[in-house]
């Protein structure tokens, strides 16, 4: 494995949706192949699947984030094609990686992932991933970023749809109580920020560099006054701005009187390289919001 590099691959993947739905301003692709590499690197397990074998099939529950059996991949050589009710869906290629949606959201394998050409690939299961998390945090950041990409535009086609409800997402428990202390201390034990039921908290368009972790309270997050979702204590909203930097892609209104904790970008990387625990569940919390707007745009609301 000392001879690939993938330092060269082009930024743009190899997969791309039929129709380019990105906005003009936003980059092509936040993906990192030379850091995903280093990432498997550090433990992942090397595997060989001859052509035409099945990896992993749609409807497939992995049973929970790296339960037995569940992995992420990176595809060092060969192609997987990924497919779904016999359609063709996307092509992996070299220093890409596949499987990571499924097993990180909890959730049924939405695609078949079968071996087109003689591959070779990186694995990780729960284990190697928390071992990898700890020497490269980074790769945490850099994967939330590709997944809240995929979110703006998704969540910028259901503006487009111009609906008056839908069904929310209740978000809580990202982080559990021990987290929630953990992420007290290691903060310095800061005052909690408030706000009244009712107030604004985050409005959409905002330049922000923090995440938000509400420890009391509802927070409703709506995107051109459409309500996607509800955040109680453990949850967490704002990571986007955090990950990548841009404008706040939605609103966060106080439902109840509530509070929280902020966390700026340098923190989150320290507390993910010494509790990687934290990143793994904060993936979970970005991948829940991607899989709950598809659904929503796939059920036909756009």
């Amino acid at each position: 494995m000392d001879d690939l590099d993938f330092s060269g691959t082009p930024a743009e993947p190899a997969k791309k949706p039929a129709v380019d739905t990105r906005p003009k301003s936003e980059p092509v692709s936040l993906y990192e192949p030379a850091l995903a590499l280093k990432f498997f690197r550090v433990a992942g397990t090397l595997e060989q699947f001859p052509a035409g074998k099945q990896i992993f099939v749609e409807e497939e529950k992995p049973g929970g984030f790296f339960s037995k059996g569940a992995s992420i991949y990176l595809l060092l050589d060969g192609e997987v094609a990924l497919t779904l009710k016999g359609k063709p869906l996307e092509l992996v290629l070299p220093g890409e990686i596949f499987g990571e949606m499924a097993t990180i959201a909890d959730i049924p394998r939405s695609a078949t992932a079968t071996v087109r050409k003689n591959c070779k690939v990186l694995a990780l299961d729960e284990k190697k991933f928390l071992q990898s998390m700890q020497q490269m945090p980074e790769f945490a950041l850099m994967l939330m970023s590709v997944m809240a990409q995929r979110l703006r535009r998704s969540l910028a086609k259901l503006a487009a749809a111009k609906k008056t409800t839908v069904e929310a997402l209740t978000h809580k428990n990202t982080l559990d109580k021990k987290m929630l202390a953990d992420l007290q201390r290691e903060l310095g034990d800061p005052l909690p920020a408030t706000a009244t039921a009712g107030a604004t908290v985050v409005t959409q368009g905002a330049v922000g560099a923090c995440m938000f972790v509400v420890i009391e309270g509802r927070i409703a997050i709506s995107v051109d006054g459409l309500v996607v979702e509800h955040v109680e204590p453990g949850g967490v909203f704002g990571e986007m701005a955090l990950i990548d930097r841009s404008g706040r892609s939605a609103t966060a209104t106080a439902e109840t009187d509530s509070a929280w904790l902020l966390i700026a970008r340098n923190d989150f990387l320290a507390m993910v390289k010494s509790k990687p625990a934290l990143g793994i569940a904060l993936l979970r919390s970005i991948s829940a919001r991607v899989q709950h707007i598809d659904k929503l745009l796939r059920d036909g609301v756009a």
